[in-house]
């Protein structure tokens, strides 16, 4: 069966989302507890905690940011062509993923800790870049990408909810200050992340190259010089500035970065938050995180949801809803009751729906926008967006990890301490109020004019077919062209003009200005 003919069924679906179980996961294990692990067990400051995630994550987003380009280019060297472009880098990548375990190793050094994370956040890039790709490569059709993203966000909230949930149990067992309970964390989910990679290997495929790019692979390549190297990359850097100019893409990249900024600031200082602020356990703590079980059964109604009613209605109710629990916390924090474990309880699973509906929605968007890109490109840049997303993204949370970690110290916090002054009890409180709820609100202010939803992705996609089909642009509908301007942010008049045409357009316009 030829791969174009392959259908996306729940299995293959499930197959490729267990990946997200690692990115979903991970990330979350270490945004809740490891700048606590590195304080209370490690002996590090909050500034030389921060400064690990923050130098690795800059680092690894500078990998990030080529690992799209060098996928998209592998189908030209014998193990893309064995393997897949993609694919390949998820074979690799499965068995270094034991790399995490280590980052809950005690008694080491700042040099070690620096070290294995950096190893960790650029085998994970490795993976999760090619990985994010698959579903533009394995099919076109708005359902059956949303049925792939939906499975993914789902296993995702399931990462989330095992990453939250494993380390509460293993704290309550081993007691609150012992730390072999994140080393066994740290060990299990190692196993578990290497299991689900493969498994998303075994099960994915990539769309057959392209005539384009089967005639490049003929053409026979001659050694170039250092100059042409050098100008190759600089040609890179404009392409990559080049995705900015699809206005759908940087409203998309803004709602993503400010939102998911806003979790990761409440993600890093709730456990702060809850032992210092509120005076209740570290394990209790996780507890509360692990409401993030409630993100299953979201998950799949946020699959029905973004179908019916498009990603902007998703993006206001998740903002609106974790804006609503973070003034419950507020209150909570201000006004302590008998009740207040109850209170908690609530308000945590509540801000997890809305957390889940945040993180379930950017990447079912994601797959959309190299559609839109092809209209002023005429080419398939899927691994170009996925590596300025993660750029992007690994820059944005580096940069905000460090922020807090710095603002912790100024603000008087004691590492290793199991009582901190007011003075950092109330740095803390207003990381996660007002971090928290401003980058929120930026995100909002994006989300309202976002207009990329099945229908209007529909009607853009029909489109490039028929211009591909030769049709003409004169034929446009007045719906059409406003749809596939607001989307671009290009005149419709010109875009989908080959270079030959551009290049015949320039001269004629030279010829009559002379």
């Amino acid at each position: 069966m030829s791969r174009t003919n392959r259908k996306i069924t729940i299995p293959v679906s499930i197959g490729y989302g267990l990946t997200d179980i690692m990115g979903g996961g991970a990330f979350t294990v270490i945004g809740a507890w490891l700048l606590y692990f590195y304080t209370t067990f490690v002996g590090l400051s909050p500034v030389e905690a921060a400064s690990i995630v923050a130098i690795a994550r800059i680092v690894d987003a500078i990998v990030s940011l080529f690992m799209g380009s060098f996928t998209d280019h592998f189908y030209k060297n014998y193990l893309g062509k064995k393997f897949g472009r993609r694919r390949f880098f998820l074979l690799i990548g499965a068995p270094l993923m034991l790399v995490y375990a280590l980052l809950w190793v005690e008694g080491m050094n700042y040099a070690f800790y620096l070290a294995v994370y950096l190893a960790f956040e650029i085998i994970a890039a490795m993976v999760l870049i090619p990985w994010e790709t698959l579903p533009s490569e394995m099919t076109r059709d708005f359902n059956s990408r949303t049925k792939l993203s939906t499975c993914r966000m789902f296993l995702s909230a399931s990462g989330t909810f095992l990453a939250t949930f494993i380390p509460g149990l293993l704290i309550n067992y081993f007691g609150e200050h012992n730390a072999n309970a994140y080393l066994i964390n740290g060990i299990v989910f190692a196993v578990l992340f290497m299991l689900c990679v493969l498994v998303s290997w075994k099960v994915t495929w990539e769309r057959e190259l392209t005539p384009e790019m089967k005639a490049e692979l003929e053409t026979t390549r001659t050694a170039r010089s250092l100059n042409e190297k050098l100008v190759a990359f600089g040609g890179l850097f404009k392409e990559y500035a080049s995705t900015l100019k699809v206005r759908a893409f940087r409203k998309h990249l803004a709602i993503y970065l400010f939102s998911f900024t806003a979790k990761d600031v409440y993600n890093t200082v709730f456990v702060f938050f809850c032992v210092y602020c509120l005076n209740v356990s570290s394990s209790l703590a996780g507890t509360l995180l692990s409401m993030s079980i409630v993100g299953l059964p979201v998950t799949l109604a946020a699959g029905v949801a973004i179908i019916k009613y498009g990603p902007s209605r998703l993006y206001i109710f998740a903002y609106s809803l974790m804006m609503l629990c973070l003034g419950g916390f507020f209150l909570v924090y201000q006004f302590p009751t008998d009740n207040k474990v109850v209170l908690l309880v609530i308000l945590a699973g509540v801000y997890q729906v809305g957390r889940c509906v945040l993180e379930f929605t950017p990447w079912n968007v994601f797959p959309f926008i190299p559609d839109i890109d092809e209209m002023i490109t005429r080419q398939r840049r899927e691994g170009l967006f996925a590596a300025v997303m993660t750029f992007s993204r690994k820059t944005t949370v580096a940069i905000a990890t460090f922020i807090v970690g710095l603002l912790l110290q100024s603000g008087g916090f004691v590492k290793g301490s199991q009582v901190q002054p007011q003075e950092a009890i109330n740095t803390i409180a207003m990381l996660l109020f007002i971090g928290t709820a401003g980058l929120l609100l930026i995100a909002l202010w994006q989300a309202l004019t976002f207009h990329l939803n099945k229908r209007t992705h529909k009607i853009f996609v029909d489109e490039v077919e028929r211009l591909k089909a030769h049709g003409l642009k004169s034929d446009v509908t007045a719906e059409t062209r406003h749809i596939v301007e607001d989307l671009t942010g290009y005149n419709y008049d010109k875009l989908w003009y080959s270079d030959a045409v551009k290049a015949g357009a320039e001269v004629k316009q030279a010829s009559t200005l002379s």
